[in-house]
């Protein structure tokens, strides 16, 4: 128990809604009602404080269909909260067990749908009814899986939680995180209140159903009162997290040149520095948390390369690059089917497409990733001679050079990429045109100038835009 009793419970929440008034000012506010005794409780506690203060409330349930009791439960939570005088609305969702099991998943649809609600009814607040037993549980299965600062944070009071909810806008709260289950059952008791057993919550399977039906009973028969004493705990993790996340803020800004991290900061850190500021630059770009494992080689190679290493480190979602001593983080992209012959399995063999130009605004070439414009300009080919040539659009095979203008050298594609600081990642998608054995652009660079027409003729430049699949 947090030491309150059931007559304190409404004055606890009203305290917790008036906060989350005060800071967000909500127009309306939805509870995640599963119609067990949780959810009930707060949308009873709910109803008459949104009530004294003209606050529109909603009773938002997702159907699983796990159970045979489902419609029964949605039936419930829409008795309830009509005798409230909440609007109540419910999304049917179809859950299939994935790699991370079937209440991983019920979970990730069961919010996904709340935010879909929130954002048809126009709610900015969404309320759950988490508390301070909840709150332990999470604490110790966090503690369980090795969790760090962040992890043993457990629950906020409030956050926005985008991903989750599918909803940038909506506010996720929890008001009832100061109090037991034991209190909020003494409350429902004694108001009278009817909800509804879930019968998966018996299920040892689950990993927070056997922490509560055999490890949480046994502390709390050794250790009365210790879901507070993890409740402090949580909030000392979450101030540590809150610095190493400032830290990690003014690390990465001193660290960050055009998007990617300078690797001699980076080498000039305590690893522990590196790691968190590593960590804070993954989560800014909205990736999965990498494994500490995973973070202390990736770092490693980092250090240990030669300078001119290129370093390829993979992500389940992205790469991690190195190029000319920054690190980028860069997306997963399929080979272009220009850049293989299909016929020929696991063998490159560029090949190249042949076309003529007849005068249009612009070509698109999906096999190799973008579309080709041609534009009037100053300087440029010839329009009639360019029309005359069989073009060929190629991904380059090595030896091509390339003469930019007049007054520059001839040299070769990797020098002029080098020069034009082009990372050799890009370089394998940029096409180049051809006609005949003569090389007349290269994407990224531009065009040779041995064929450029004369100040009398129309003249035509080459412009090359990746489309979605190139970049």
């Amino acid at each position: 128990m947090s030491g309150s009793s059931a007559g304190q419970v409404p004055a606890i929440v009203a305290r917790a809604l008036a906060a989350l008034r005060d800071q967000f000012s909500p127009s309306s506010i939805a509870i995640a009602c599963s119609g067990g005794l949780d959810s009930i409780a707060l949308l009873h506690l709910a109803s008459s404080w949104c009530r004294q203060h003209g606050i529109s409330l909603f009773a938002f349930h997702v159907h699983h269909g796990l159970s045979q009791h489902a419609d029964a439960w949605l039936a419930q939570v829409e008795t309830v909260a009509g005798a409230l005088g909440a609007t109540v609305d419910h999304r049917r969702v179809a859950v299939e067990q994935g790699g991370s099991g079937i209440e991983a998943a019920a979970r990730k649809l069961r919010y996904r749908a709340l935010g879909e609600m929130c954002r048809a009814h126009g709610v900015p607040l969404l309320l759950t009814a988490h508390h301070l037993d909840d709150q332990a549980e999470t604490v110790l299965l966090q503690l369980l899986r090795g969790s760090g600062p962040a992890g043993l944070s457990g629950m906020d009071a409030a956050n926005g939680a985008p991903e989750l909810l599918g909803n940038p806008d909506l506010v996720m709260a929890r008001p009832l995180l100061p109090l037991a289950r034991a209190e909020l059952e003494a409350y429902a008791h004694a108001h009278g209140l009817a909800w509804v057993e879930d019968e998966s919550n018996l299920d040892p399977r689950y990993a927070r159903n056997a922490l509560r039906h055999t490890v949480m009973p046994a502390l709390a028969q050794a250790f009365p009162g210790f879901q507070a004493r993890f409740a402090r705990s949580a909030a000392h993790a979450q101030s540590a997290q809150r610095l190493l996340d400032e830290l990690a803020e003014q690390d990465l800004a001193a660290s960050l040149v055009d998007d990617a991290v300078d690797v001699a900061r980076l080498r000039g850190m305590s690893l522990d520095r590196a790691y968190n500021m590593l960590r804070h630059w993954f989560r800014r770009q909205g990736l999965a948390m990498p494994s500490t494992a995973w973070l202390v080689e990736m770092v490693a190679q980092l250090i240990e390369a030669r300078h001119d290493a290129q370093l390829l480190v993979t992500h389940p979602a992205c790469h991690i690059r190195r190029h000319r001593d920054r690190l980028y983080i860069t997306p997963k992209l399929a080979d272009l089917a220009g850049m293989r012959d299909p016929d020929d399995e696991g063998v490159i063999e560029k090949l190249g497409e042949s076309f003529r130009w007849n005068g249009e605004a612009s070509l698109a070439f999906p096999a190799y990733g973008g579309v080709l414009h041609y534009e009037p300009a100053e300087v440029g080919f010839d329009a009639a001679w360019l029309r005359a040539q069989p073009l060929v659009i190629d991904f380059r095979k090595g030896g091509e050079r390339l003469k930019l203008a007049a007054n520059r050298p001839t040299r070769g594609l990797k020098a002029h990429y080098q020069a034009a600081d082009v990372p050799a990642w890009e370089r394998a998608r940029l096409p180049i045109v051809s006609s005949g054995k003569d090389l007349l652009f290269a994407a990224g660079l531009g065009m040779d100038c041995h064929h450029f027409g004369s100040e009398e003729s129309e003249r035509i430049a080459l412009r090359w835009e990746a489309t979605a699949a190139g970049l």
